[in-house]
Order: C-alpha cells, then sequence, then structure tokens
C-alpha cells in the first residue's frame, strides 16, 4: 500500500534558471542574462545537495530550466562535479539535459558526454523562421536545423518540443515541422499547443487583443495531424503530448506520471520524498540568498494525504495512454479507482471518453481529444461504491 511515495528516490531534477532570452510565452522559473548569478548559483546548488547528507544513487537524472547549456563548459563541469559526488548515477542510468539549439556546439557536446548525459533536449519549438519570431523565440530555423544534425552524430537519443497553435500559424506550417523533425531522425517528440499564462507578455498582448488564440478546431486539427503523422513514422504515443521511438521513452518523466518519488534542487524546483511535497522559492535571487544564509530554499511543504496521491496518480496514470491497471492502482495507493474516480469515472465511461479492457482502465481516442477537460472533476470526484464496466 502506498509503496510508490514512501521509496527512496531513484531519480533527480536540476533547475537551472538562466536564460539568454524570456520568450513572451513563458511563465517558467528563470531570470534572463545574469550570468554574474552563475557563479553563487553553482555554489547554492552544491550546498542544496550537501543536505541529502550522503551520496544517493540514481538511475534518471533530468537537468531542465531555464536553459541549461546557458552555463559554459567549465561552469558545466563543476556543476556535474558537484552532482556526481551527491547524486551518483548507477548503470544504465539515463541523463537528460535541456538545450538551446543556439548553445549547441562540438565542444559543449564534447563536455556533455564525457560528463554521462546520454539524452538531450532540444527547445526547438518549430523549424520555420515567421513561426519562431512570432512565438518570440531567439534562434533561427538554420539554428535548429544545425543543432539536431550535430547532436545526433554525438548521441543516439535526441528529443524534441514543438509548439503548435502559434499566432497565424497554419495547418501545412504545423505539417512541415512534423515531417521535417521525422526526417531528422530524431526519437522522442513533445508536442504543446500553446498556452497563454497570466504575467506573460502573450497574455498581456492577449486582452489587448494584440494577438488571438488559434481557433479551438484548428488546434485540434493540430493535435490530431501529430498524432497521425507522428505514429505512421513509428513513434509511440506513449503519454498525452509525448511521443518516442520504441526504447526511447523519458524514463525520467515516467517516474512523475507512475507517482513515485523524486528528489528536485534548485530556485522553483519541486521534490517528492516520503510523502512529502516540497517546492523551492521561484525567485533565483530568494533561493540564493537563502542558501547563503544557510536557511532552508523551501517556500512551500505539504504532506500528501493518502487520498490526494490516489487522486493525483489517477490523473498522471490516464495521461499515459497504456491506462492504468487496477490492481496497479489498489497496490501503489491502498484505494480501489471506483473508490476515487466515483461519478466522475462512470460518467466518462459512459460518454465514450475512457474504456475498460482486461482490468485496465484508459482513454479513448475521443477522450483523448478533450482530455485536459477531464481531470479537474476527477481530482475531486464524487467517491462512489463502484465503477461501470
Amino acid at each position: 500500500m502506498t509503496k510508490n511515495r514512501h521509496q527512496t528516490p531513484q531519480s533527480a531534477y536540476i533547475h537551472i534558471p538562466f536564460c539568454e532570452h524570456r520568450c513572451a510565452y513563458c511563465n517558467f522559473t528563470l531570470i534572463a542574462n545574469r550570468q554574474d548569478l552563475v557563479p553563487a548559483f553553482l555554489e547554492a546548488i552544491d550546498r542544496e545537495l550537501q543536505t541529502l547528507g550522503q551520496a544517493m544513487p540514481i538511475q534518471t537524472l533530468f537537468l531542465g530550466g531555464g536553459t541549461p547549456t546557458y552555463l559554459s563548459e567549465s561552469e558545466l563541469n563543476q556543476l556535474f562535479d558537484s552532482l556526481d559526488r551527491w547524486l551518483p548515477r548507477q548503470p544504465h542510468h539515463e541523463t537528460s539535459v535541456e538545450a538551446n539549439p543556439n548553445d549547441i556546439s562540438p565542444a559543449k557536446l564534447q563536455l556533455l558526454t564525457n560528463r554521462q548525459v546520454n539524452r538531450l533536449s532540444l527547445g526547438i519549438q518549430s523549424f520555420d523562421n515567421t513561426k519562431l519570431r512570432a512565438l518570440d523565440r531567439s534562434h533561427t530555423s538554420d539554428q535548429c536545423f544545425a543543432s539536431v544534425q550535430l547532436t545526433r552524430e554525438w548521441l543516439d537519443n535526441v528529443a524534441v518540443d514543438l509548439i503548435f497553435a502559434a499566432p497565424g500559424e497554419t495547418q501545412s506550417t504545423w505539417q512541415r515541422d512534423l515531417e521535417t523533425a521525422v526526417k531528422l531522425g530524431v526519437q522522442h517528440l513533445s508536442t504543446y499547443g500553446l498556452t497563454f499564462e497570466r504575467g506573460t507578455r502573450f497574455w498581456s498582448d492577449l486582452q489587448k487583443q494584440r494577438i488571438h488564440r488559434s481557433e479551438e478546431d484548428a488546434e485540434l486539427s493540430m493535435y490530431r495531424a501529430a498524432i497521425a503523422t507522428l505514429t505512421s513514422a513509428g513513434f509511440e504515443h506513449y503519454e498525452v503530448s509525448n511521443f518516442a521511438m520504441p526504447g526511447h521513452r523519458c524514463r525520467h518523466n515516467e517516474v512523475y506520471w507512475q507517482g513515485k518519488t523524486y528528489f528536485a534542487f534548485g530556485p522553483g524546483a519541486a521534490r517528492f520524498v516520503d510523502g512529502q511535497r516540497e517546492t523551492n522559492h521561484r525567485s533565483t535571487t530568494t533561493y540564493l540568498k537563502r542558501m547563503q544564509q544557510g536557511s532552508s530554499p523551501t517556500a512551500e511543504s505539504e504532506t500528501l494525504a493518502d487520498e490526494d496521491y490516489a487522486r493525483e496518480r489517477l490523473v498522471f496514470g490516464l495521461r499515459r495512454l497504456e491506462g492504468i491497471q487496477f490492481e496497479d492502482f489498489h497496490r501503489d495507493t491502498g484505494y480501489s479507482l471506483e473508490s476515487i474516480g466515483g461519478a466522475a469515472l462512470r460518467r466518462y465511461l459512459q460518454s465514450g471518453w475512457l474504456e475498460i479492457s482486461q482490468d485496465t482502465i484508459r482513454l479513448t481516442r475521443q477522450g483523448l481529444f478533450i482530455s485536459d477537460a477531464l481531470w479537474p472533476d476527477l481530482l475531486v470526484a464524487e467517491n462512489a461504491n463502484e465503477c461501470a464496466t
């Protein structure tokens, strides 16, 4: 019962908050053009890692941001020295690093591979210059092509992020992005519809009607095109937004989706250890100040109740297209799907958005297209005695 949430973490996330430029749609924890803060950040990360008290061997390590490759080769080496000391990687590990196309060079790739990085995730977003400008990206189409081609010379696990439904984007532009990624031979693709987050420049522009959202039907058509194009090219559609060639799923993200525990370090980083969820201060300067003072970087902390954990496990599990096995869910949470999903699950089954097959509940194709609308009800679902089958 609830064994996942009390296991010693085998995964760690490191948040690198630095970026050359904050894109107009981005609400992530980052700080732009503050190279002067990098030395203090590297010291702070090392201090936070020391709170582990002892080396903790891990199976997956993910460096995200921000832009980890904003750091120079010597700065990355210093970071990995700290990581190797406190988070030694076990055999057959997965070590992922997010990167911007304009940061990729042979020297940086050599350093990363020397430091056991075996998966690079490139924030391409589009291969089209007009769309890149519309998204306020700082790189060009040529840099996108060059970064993928160069990275593939060094690594056999290359991931790419693409955004669809950008302002003014057409179906044909999106189709070209998909086909280009396939032709370049990447092993993993994440596709995201553009969102307008409060506090971003895009949010402000939307309120002032300087830009407009894509029509819902157009956005759905682009998502359908991603599924059709990528699955026909041999990719497994294994999570709502993620596609992988066989054997190249993101093992680190699977940790989140399966409700397992994980360490996390850096500004805004959220960890889940022994049933406790903690989130560090989002402000990079506040994080640095706290670490310099020897105080905790934690801004929020909660003990996740068993039932809340089960509800989150249900939602994240249904995002995986394989779905959730009834027996596994009960073993991992101590609850039955029926007692947690209740009326919402029954309603979605009757509506054809979910299906049950061989003791597994999963999204149908129809449910996949509206999945974001299903999760809120499941997180507060009314309890019921049994689930319709």
